[in-house]
């Protein structure tokens, strides 16, 4: 999953950003709103945290163009204000959720959680490739019936792989998805880290689901 946080404080969008890395996300950070705008036109997030208060452009008018250019991202607004006045202002925007500073970092986290489940597309429940199981809600991973523990960003890429079983990922594809715009395609890490579930999903398997199509990227599918 890739977030975007547009937030102009350096030290929020730090630990935001650390923090939902840590939990598997992939994160983008803006520090301004005609930049957040730009970023969050492309299309290219599942969720986007939106400070109220930024410069060049403020939230409520970059959550009014980005309604107007029909863009349907879910959107979580930050704010030091908490007033009924405007919590409505920012739902009648179209925010979808509403938290204000200082918040706790684990209800940041469930109200993320809870936006992505409602999202219309409807992703599934459960996803499943042979006899490997992702349970995205619970963040657990079984492979014929044994539970497999992944890092945050294995489980992340695993999530990914799941969610595009059959498809040819590149790792410009990869790295875009499950990394950030900051990432530096010239490291080895996605193999890396590709090498990480081989061996705790395919090592002792007869059937191997994780494939390297050489010199593109890799794909997940069952034979």
């Amino acid at each position: 999953m890739r977030v975007l946080v547009v937030e102009d404080e350096k030290k929020v969008s730090s630990f935001i950003k650390k923090g939902l890395e840590e939990e598997g996300y992939a994160v983008d950070v803006a520090s301004d709103g005609e930049t957040g705008l730009q970023m969050a036109l492309d299309r290219v997030h599942d969720l986007i945290i939106l400070d109220i208060q930024l410069p060049k452009r403020d939230g409520l008018n970059l959550l009014h163009e980005l309604r107007k250019e029909k863009v349907t991202t879910p959107v979580l607004l930050l704010t030091v204000r908490a007033t009924i006045e405007d919590k409505v202002l920012g739902l009648d925007a179209g925010a979808d959720d509403y938290l204000a500073k200082p918040f706790a970092f684990q209800e940041l986290v469930a109200r993320i959680r809870a936006l992505l489940r409602r999202r219309p597309e409807g992703k599934p429940a459960a996803l499943q490739v042979a006899d490997l199981t992702l349970d995205p809600a619970r963040r657990l991973v079984f492979r014929d019936n044994r539970r497999i523990d992944l890092t945050a960003k294995e489980f992340a890429l695993l999530d990914y792989f799941m969610r595009n079983p059959g498809r040819v990922l590149t790792r410009t594809m990869i790295a875009e998805h499950v990394w950030d715009y900051d990432f530096d395609s010239m490291t080895n890490v996605i193999d890396v880290y590709v090498n990480y579930l081989r061996k705790k999903i395919d090592s002792d398997q007869e059937q191997k689901l994780i494939h390297t199509i050489r010199g593109v990227g890799y794909m997940l599918k069952a034979d």
